[in-house]
């Protein structure tokens, strides 16, 4: 074990999570994850397959708020000042 890691484990004192409790969040990460979740139980999946794949869906998440974004800002920009104060006042509710 790297001097770091146990240097952070002292440190930690009782906010130590166990492995099970690792395993379980991955386990429910998993779930979250519609490329993942249907696989069988029996299919096991690495733990860092899990987290790559939830980095990677999390970033895809954000390229489609953007994109969502944008076409939003388009929309408002094109559409006339009651309408788009319409819009404005429903998305802020």
């Amino acid at each position: 074990m790297s001097g770091r890691r146990s240097r952070s484990r002292q440190s930690s004192g009782t906010s130590r999570i166990s492995e099970d409790q690792i395993n379980d969040l991955i386990v429910k990460l998993q779930q979250l994850l519609p490329e993942l979740r249907d696989s069988r139980r029996s299919d096991k999946v690495s733990a860092a397959r899990v987290l790559q794949d939830t980095c990677n869906y999390i970033r895809n998440l954000h390229r489609e708020v953007d994109d969502l974004s944008e076409r939003l800002s388009e929309l408002l920009a094109n559409t006339d000042t009651a309408q788009a104060a319409l819009i404005r006042s429903l998305l802020t509710q």
